[in-house]
């Protein structure tokens, strides 16, 4: 930096206002800065940096099985949300085994990160109680709980019970009676509330629950194949078909493809999670769409709105998905 002031002309303190953006300065005394810069091939040392503002506009995403369509889609709208902010992600994976996810959070405070958006695993209990002895600003993303440190955190996710209800509505007014679920790993929030939103659009249609017909797919696409085909080896196969998130889906008309099952002729099939590609499934699929890209911009506006005001009231956020109706379910093609 003092090499940048002596070639400007100008003193170091206005070198840094210059990069900072911390006090205006004129137009000429930019540019001699900037020129500078570009001639030292300057570089601020953003450690240092952090030392001193105790920031190092950094933020951490705890997010497992990233190869998830959803959860590409979700990263993707969360790191622009964070770079409009002025802040860079660094993810994790802790591939949903709760005692790595707290060695990747506890990695996540080492590197001095200001906030950390988790996931959380089935069993966050260790991770969450080392983000708070830690006071790590914490925001919870897709996965919402109501015990524990959790009920004391912001958090933010889609509506899973009336939004499953409402695609097991769909099957039932299109006169299915052997519906079946394909549910995602035990355990897990968004799991528990999907299941009981597929029994209670059961109950309101005086369907009585068949325990044959609810299955894991433990939230992956070979789990939930091997999952399906065993469903079309019943003796009274469904029907139809719930299938609790994206990844899974696939496996789903996997097994459906491999037992020459037709869809819809043969099984009906919906969905949660829309992904880029499900027009080009044949038929197209029925599915419940996640709003992502407002799911993670609110994370993250949640996150920094935590940093600057630790005793702000907590806000828990459930953003409605969208019903997106298309051929997988039966309804006829349309443009």
């Amino acid at each position: 930096m003092a090499d940048v002031a002596r070639l400007a002309g100008v003193s170091t303190a206005t070198v840094s206002h210059v990069l900072n953006n911390t006090r205006a300065v004129s137009d000429d005394t930019r540019a001699a800065v900037l020129a500078a810069v570009e001639e030292t091939a300057y570089t601020p040392n953003t450690v240092a940096r952090s030392l001193a503002t105790s920031r190092t506009t950094t933020l951490g995403l705890v997010l497992s099985a990233i190869s998830n369509p959803y959860f590409g889609e979700l990263l993707s709208a969360a790191e622009s949300a964070a770079a409009a902010a002025g802040y860079t992600l660094l993810l994790v994976d802790p591939h949903e085994d709760p005692d790595y996810e707290r060695t990747v959070v506890a990695r996540l405070h080492h590197h001095r990160v200001d906030g950390v958006v988790l996931a959380p695993s089935a069993r966050p209990d260790a991770a969450l109680e080392y983000l708070a002895r830690h006071e790590v600003p914490t925001v919870l993303l897709d996965r919402l709980l109501s015990v524990g440190l959790a009920a004391t955190l912001d958090q933010v996710g889609s509506e899973n019970q009336e939004a499953t209800a409402t695609l097991t509505r769909h099957l039932v007014e299109h006169g299915h009676r052997r519906i079946a679920l394909v549910a995602g790993l035990a355990g897990l929030a968004t799991t528990d509330e999907r299941r009981a939103g597929y029994v209670q659009a059961l109950a309101a249609a005086g369907i009585e629950r068949d325990p044959t017909l609810e299955v894991s797919g433990d939230s992956a696409t070979d789990p939930a194949r091997i999952a399906m085909a065993g469903l079309l080896g019943l003796p009274e196969p469904p029907t139809a078909v719930v299938v609790g998130n994206n990844s899974m889906t696939i496996g789903v008309i996997a097994a459906l493809r491999d037992a020459g099952s037709r869809v819809p002729d043969d099984v009906a099939v919906v969905a949660f999670d829309d992904f880029a590609w499900a027009d080009l499934f044949a038929p197209r699929l029925t599915v419940m769409a996640q709003p992502f890209a407002r799911i993670a911009a609110e994370a993250v506006r949640l996150l920094l709105r935590r940093r600057a005001e630790p005793g702000a009231a907590r806000e828990v956020l459930r953003l409605p998905p969208f019903f997106v109706v298309r051929e997988s379910c039966g309804c006829p093609p349309h443009p």
